[in-house]
């Protein structure tokens, strides 16, 4: 919501404010207070200091759902993956096993995550997803995954992953740091609608961690 009122007084003639007009020409300098409030009720307050010739004020400018959307969003806290893998960081893996990877699938770290924004009469609902993980195995190999995969259980052996898994080819001491760094890069696909208007934002989020593959010991 915006509300505009006339300045009194006015600023002095040649001030930048009037932006080359000239007072004597009947126009005035108004300042407009907008509020923008989120869903929680916080709110946000933009002062500016506009030009209205001599017919009055200038008519508020036409609120932008887009930028509504955005408004939203920022609300919003999305987080990168809660990295589960196996092995743990601090254990052990074996070269050649099957390596599990997922994430927690909280509202924070996968979706759904709504929030809306409000800007004069223009109410614009978000909701983030995470539509894809890009997983970077610190091997020079990265793994593209559309679900949260799977987590580990004892019981699965030495099953691979149904849905998100690696294997490497070599050891974790082929590395300068003696671990492979593995981040995991979330891409959280936003759909939002309001004011007449939809669309899609994206925004990316990412986690990291170290863990160690070590070669099979063959025993004589």
């Amino acid at each position: 919501m915006c509300k505009t009122e006339k300045l009194d007084p006015q600023p002095p003639a040649g001030s930048s404010v009037w932006g080359g007009h000239d007072p004597k020409d009947g126009g005035a300098i108004y300042l407009r207070s907008c509020v923008f409030t989120m869903e929680s009720g916080a709110t946000t307050v933009i002062d500016d200091a506009v030009y209205g010739g001599p017919g009055g004020p200038p008519a508020a400018p036409p609120v932008d759902p887009a930028v509504v959307a955005q408004q939203a969003v920022d609300k919003m806290v999305l987080r990168g993956p809660e990295i589960g893998i196996t092995p743990k960081p601090g254990g052990k893996g074996v070269v050649g096993m099957p390596v599990y990877l997922w994430t927690e699938t909280g509202q924070e770290t996968y979706g759904p995550n709504t929030a809306s924004a409000t800007a004069g009469a223009v109410t614009v609902t978000a909701t983030a997803k995470v539509s894809k993980i890009v997983w970077t195995m610190g091997d020079g190999k990265t793994v593209t995954c559309t679900t949260a995969g799977t987590p580990y259980k004892a019981a699965y052996g030495k099953k691979p992953s149904p849905d998100c898994g690696h294997r490497y080819n070599v050891p974790s001491s082929t590395t300068a740091a003696g671990q492979f760094h593995v981040t995991a890069t979330s891409t959280w696909t936003i759909d939002w609608a309001g004011g007449g208007q939809s669309g899609q934002l994206t925004e990316v989020r990412d986690n990291a961690v170290d863990i160690t593959v070590a070669e099979v010991q063959v025993l004589n």
